[in-house]
């Protein structure tokens, strides 16, 4: 491959070299969330500034770990872990946020991935559409512990990944409708607990890379309750997820060094 750098040592998109990031890394799509993440560490320093991903880098536990952003969507996702398992990281944990789907999902309740559905592009680049995008089963039992012990209220489940926001949000406007409608109608038939647009590519590419891979959502708001006239109560606060994410990080390093 072509070194982009021209021998600056760093990897080309993130700016960042292997000293610069832990095994851990957590994984929010905006970087104005990763000083927030980052707060939770100890001793956190900004260790790159490049395009869509700001990296911050410190410890929990006195193991080191990293929060890096990955922008919106699958593309820029996989750039980012392609370079953060360039540099060593080989555990991530995505926290973002979500639309429910299944009734039952709520504003404000937290959605942690058993699946996901891969209807984007990036993972197709990746493997076959027959390859499951699936989370690495220590990192997602990580979560739910730490969703259980922190008190939150959860959902566990497949996800729909998609590339375009407003084919979930305005399906009708758009000419292929009658595809995105049908396979909408599917998903819940199906009992898809969410849909956001990046999990996919990291289980897939995740696969690929041999590192392990989970995700936690916070559920915005549900568009289907909204259809049926439920109570459809809006939340933007990301503080449960990150908090969770954080909880399982720690969970899986005293196991780690517990030989668990």
């Amino acid at each position: 491959m072509v070194d982009y750098t021209e021998g600056a040592g760093i990897q080309y998109h993130v700016g960042l070299k292997p000293q610069d990031v832990g095994k851990y890394v957590i994984l929010p799509g905006d970087p104005k969330r990763c000083v927030k993440i980052a707060e939770y560490f100890e001793d956190p320093y900004l260790a790159a500034d490049s395009r869509e991903f700001v990296t911050y880098t410190g410890t929990l536990d006195g193991e080191k770990v990293s929060v890096t952003s990955t922008g919106i969507g699958g593309p820029s996702a996989s750039i980012a872990m392609e370079e953060l398992c360039n540099c060593g990281a080989d555990t991530f944990i995505r926290v973002g946020t979500c639309g429910g789907m299944q009734t039952e999902v709520c504003g404000g309740d937290l959605v942690i991935a058993t699946g996901a559905i891969r209807m984007e592009g990036t993972s197709k680049e990746y493997a076959p559409i027959e390859y499951p995008a699936v989370p690495d089963l220590e990192v997602t039992n990580a979560l739910v512990n730490a969703a259980k012990n922190l008190g939150m209220a959860y959902h566990t489940g497949v996800v729909q990944c998609k590339d375009s926001f407003y084919g979930q949000h305005q399906p009708e406007k758009h000419p292929v409708s009658h595809e995105l409608l049908d396979k909408w109608e599917a998903w819940l038939r199906m009992g898809c607990m969410a849909s956001e647009m990046e999990s996919a590519a990291l289980f897939i590419v995740g696969a690929y890379r041999r590192v392990r891979v989970g995700s936690v959502f916070l559920a915005i708001a549900n568009q289907e309750r909204e259809k049926l006239g439920l109570e459809n109560r809006q939340v933007h606060d990301t503080d449960g997820a990150v908090r969770t994410a954080v909880q399982a990080v720690r969970e899986m390093i005293r196991m780690e060094k517990s030989g668990v």
